[in-house]
C-alpha cells in the first residue's frame, strides 16, 4: 500500500509535464501530465490501527472516517473525566469547589474528549482514497501518515510553450484537451495560470535541443466530474496558434 493535524497536508500531486509539441493530424498539441490536489491524513495520537474505512481506489466523502485507531484507554479516561467534571460542577454551584479546580476538571474533560475524537481520522474532502500506508494492527505514533485522499473533481496539467505563442493566450480562455489512451477523447479545459517568467524546458524532455529552449508554463484546468482523468495520465492540449 502506499497543509489541522489530523495534520492535513495539502499537497500537489506532482506529475512531470512532457514538453514536446506533438503533431496530431493537422493539429499541433502540447503534452502535459494530469495532476490533482492530494491531502495527507496523519495521526495526532499514538494507537493501533483498528480499521480503514475504505479501500485504495474507492470514493470517500467529506467527514468519512478513513482510519480508526484502537483507543479503549482514551475512551475510559474520557468517561472518568466527564464524571469527575459532572460532580465538580454540582459542587461548584454550591460553593464547595474552587473556580480553579472547576476549570481544571473542565479542561481535562474537554481535552480527553478531543483525544477520543482524534481516534477517528476523517477525510476533509470528497475524493478518492489513493493510498493507505499501514495495515490493521500496526502501531503508529503522532504524525504518522495514514492515508492520502485526492480530490479528482477538478484536475489540471501544465504545458510549456514558447514566448511567441503567449500573445494568443489569456487566462480564462477555453481550450481542448485530448486523451490519447482513450481514443483521443476530448475534454473541455481553460487556461487558469500563465507564468510570467521563462524557464528552460523540463529535464524529462527527450532531446537536448528541446531542453535548451526557454518556455513559459501554462496551467490548463479541466473539470472532471466523472473522474475519467487520473493523476499521471498524459493529456494533449490544443492551443490557438
Amino acid at each position: 500500500m502506499k497543509k489541522k493535524i489530523i495534520p492535513l497536508v495539502i499537497l500537489l500531486l506532482a506529475g512531470s509535464a512532457i514538453v514536446l509539441k506533438i503533431r496530431s493530424g493537422r493539429d499541433f498539441r502540447y503534452s502535459g501530465t494530469i495532476e490533482a490536489t492530494e491531502t495527507d491524513l496523519s495521526a495526532r495520537i499514538s494507537g493501533v490501527i483498528e480499521s480503514y474505512g475504505a479501500a485504495e481506489g474507492e470514493p470517500v466523502k467529506k467527514g468519512q472516517a478513513i482510519a480508526a485507531l484502537d483507543c479503549a484507554d482514551l475512551r475510559l479516561a474520557a468517561g472518568l473525566a466527564a464524571e469527575d467534571f459532572k460532580r465538580a460542577e454540582e459542587l461548584y454551584k454550591g460553593g464547595s469547589v474552587s473556580k480553579e479546580n472547576y476549570d481544571r476538571l473542565k479542561y481535562k474533560r474537554d481535552d480527553s474528549a478531543l483525544k477520543v475524537d482524534w481516534c477517528s481520522v476523517k477525510s476533509p474532502v470528497n475524493g478518492r482514497l489513493l493510498y493507505a500506508y499501514h495495515e490493521k494492527g500496526e502501531l503508529v505514533g503522532p504524525g504518522a501518515r495514514l492515508a492520502t485522499v485526492a480530490d479528482l473533481s477538478g484536475v489540471w496539467a501544465y504545458v510549456y510553450v514558447p514566448h511567441d505563442l503567449l500573445a494568443g493566450l489569456k487566462t480564462g480562455q477555453e481550450v481542448k484537451g485530448y486523451l490519447p489512451e482513450a481514443g483521443d477523447k476530448e475534454f473541455p479545459g481553460r487556461v487558469s495560470v500563465i507564468h510570467s517568467e521563462a524557464e528552460f524546458t523540463p529535464k524529462n524532455v527527450q532531446t537536448r535541443k528541446e531542453r535548451t529552449r526557454l518556455v513559459f508554463a501554462v496551467k490548463i484546468s479541466f473539470p472532471n466530474p466523472d473522474e475519467t482523468l487520473k493523476p499521471g495520465m498524459t493529456i494533449e492540449v490544443k492551443l490557438p496558434e
